[in-house]
């Protein structure tokens, strides 16, 4: 009976074992899905804080292709919620640009400032009109550059005003050239 005894001991304590076995991973798998819900469920909260697609690709470069752009044509664009044009100037509106004497102009600046050495036929501008922020329109004016219809300014080719209330020229953004027909505007315009 001691004999007996024993080995049902050994099968107690091996039951025991095994039990606690099972205990343990239960324990684990219980405690494994219990994290694995609680960080599905705070998962939506942690990426709200995230700032959306639309914040993180408007401060990044934008790149023009000038290709499309026809001699004396222009686009608009968006940049950072700015609009921006983009304009192939003519060689007669250059030479307008050029010609003018800066004792003549409110805000001067030569033609030269304003556009990248070796591409006097690419103007890159901010669509802003200095005065109180409208967007004026292209090839039009008494200097054939921008007519801003809200208040009445007049730009150059260059985008300098010549007449009306606007106090500055519009701005001229930062940006390359990444080739021949391609830029790149990597900083806004300089505020007025």
């Amino acid at each position: 009976m001691a004999g007996r005894r024993a080995k049902g001991r050994r099968e107690v304590a091996s039951v025991q074992h095994s039990e606690g076995d099972r205990r343990d991973f239960l324990y684990l798998a219980t405690g494994a899905t219990a994290a694995i819900g609680a960080g599905a469920a705070i998962w939506p909260f942690i990426s709200q804080l995230a700032p959306d697609a639309g914040t993180i690709a408007a401060g990044a470069p934008i790149e023009i292709d000038l290709a499309a752009i026809p001699d004396g044509g222009q686009i608009k664009i968006l940049w950072r919620g700015k609009p921006y044009f983009v304009r192939s100037r003519t060689e007669a509106e250059i030479k307008a640009a050029v010609d003018v004497e800066m004792s003549a102009l409110r805000d001067p600046q030569p033609d030269a400032a304003r556009v990248k050495e070796g591409h006097a036929k690419w103007l890159v501008i901010a669509a802003n009109c200095t005065h109180l922020g409208c967007v004026p329109l292209g090839n039009q004016g008494d200097y054939g550059g921008w007519f801003c219809p809200c208040h009445g300014s007049h730009f150059d080719t260059s985008g300098r005003i010549r007449k009306g209330p606007a106090p500055t020229n519009l701005p001229v953004p930062q940006y390359t050239f990444i080739s021949d027909t391609r830029i790149r505007i990597t900083g806004a315009a300089a505020t007025v």
